[in-house]
């Protein structure tokens, strides 16, 4: 049994929760999040908390009930804190621009690349090399900051590319002439 699961989720004052079969929908200041879990849990509102049980006694039940309740708690967190990742991006030469519902980035490459921002995330870019995804969708916004990274990963021997905030890059040692 999970210990996380048996623990009901508080909703505060400003959000509104909605359940629809297996289906959960949060809604909150800053925005509106849906998600659908496997039918192995049921997922109740009593007395502005919300309570996820397992169907059954299966290991599937059993793992998907606390991990339900895990991500109820992170929506709801979304819709009233938010969640942000902050971007760096190193190299002469390279930098971001927003152009509208586009970002556009310039990595070294031949060609600019132009990156459509998904509904329900901000994006900010500040002195043209720091970039900011913020969005109510934990998921989102780490699939969106995964996205952008990839198009340059940090490479070991120059340290160039787009790393996250705080994320270390072993650096290598390069040939040496003997």
């Amino acid at each position: 049994m999970s210990r996380i699961g048996k623990q009901p989720v508080p909703i505060p004052e400003k959000v509104k929760v909605d359940i629809q079969d297996t289906t959960v929908r949060v809604e909150g200041p800053r925005g509106l999040v849906q998600k659908t879990f496997a039918p192995v849990v049921t997922i109740t509102v009593t007395d502005k908390k919300v309570v996820v049980a397992p169907i059954g006694d299966t290991r599937f039940a059993n793992a998907m009930y606390g991990t339900a309740r895990s991500i109820i708690a992170g929506m709801v967190k979304g819709v009233t804190v938010g969640y942000s990742k902050d971007l760096e991006i190193h190299g002469v030469g390279f930098k971001a621009i927003l152009k509208g519902k586009q970002l556009d980035l310039a990595l070294g490459y031949s060609h600019p690349i132009l990156m459509d921002i998904p509904d329900g995330i901000k994006i900010t870019v500040t002195d043209g090399t720091r970039v900011k995804v913020e969005g109510c969708d934990k998921q989102l916004v780490g699939a969106v900051t995964a996205e952008i990274r990839s198009y340059y990963p940090p490479e070991p021997y120059k340290g160039k590319g787009v790393r996250i905030v705080g994320e270390r890059v072993r650096r290598k040692e390069g040939k040496t002439v003997a």
